[in-house]
């Protein structure tokens, strides 16, 4: 079976404290219980979250909907944007199966990147690292004023801004998100292509803005 892989980027630093990151637990815990109830997700798609405060790191492999457990998210310590983009890099290369010979790998990736604020470490050179990996639609979001929407641009040309950072934006931002992997999930399935563009997700609801 060829799998759906989504890899969640979340920002979990001080800036995110209390409302936001209550907000985007609130928002995953939907999102799997949204996906749960929808068959064409539960055969394929696999989630993935990476977290990025001070450090980086993959609080939850790729994991099927059944297995998956929502993470306890803590607000602390700076952004490092880049660090998160090279580990999903190297996660990407070892978790997303390849095709051979023998056998269809996986379907590319997709990957949502969601921040409020500017990158505190060498962002450039995890961009450099992202380009190079497999991926297949890539979605920065940034979350209120404060998040920098040119630096998100150098990741990928889907760049969507929240106007607040609030439970109620964000609720919507992951809705979307919810949605995006439904449609994603059942278009591999009946197309037997990749996603490859916005156009191929449900359009974002009224509280998201599209980056022009």
């Amino acid at each position: 079976m060829r799998r759906l892989p989504v890899y969640l980027l979340l920002d979990t630093s001080t800036s995110m404290y209390g409302e936001p990151i209550a907000a985007v637990k609130n928002g995953v815990e939907m999102l799997l219980s949204t996906l749960r109830q929808d068959p064409y997700a539960l055969e394929t798609a696999y989630i993935s979250i990476i977290t990025f405060d001070s450090t980086a790191q993959q609080v939850v492999p790729l994991t099927d909907l059944i297995n998956f457990k929502v993470p306890d998210l803590v607000a602390s310590g700076t952004t490092a944007l880049g660090s998160a983009l090279t580990l999903v890099s190297s996660r990407i290369e070892k978790e997303v199966q390849k095709t051979t010979a023998e056998t269809k790998g996986d379907w590319r990736p997709l990957v949502f990147v969601m921040t409020d604020g500017a990158p505190t470490d060498d962002w450039k050179k995890g961009v450099e690292k992202f380009k190079a990996a497999r991926t297949g639609v890539v979605i920065a979001c940034a979350a209120g004023q404060s998040a920098q929407t040119d630096v998100l641009k150098n990741i990928t040309e889907i760049v969507l801004q929240l106007d607040t950072a609030d439970s109620n934006t964000i609720k919507s931002f992951f809705k979307w998100v919810s949605a995006s992997i439904s449609v994603g999930s059942q278009k591999v399935d009946l197309t037997k292509k990749d996603i490859s563009d916005l156009d191929d997700l449900p359009p974002p609801p009224p509280e998201v803005n599209v980056v022009l």
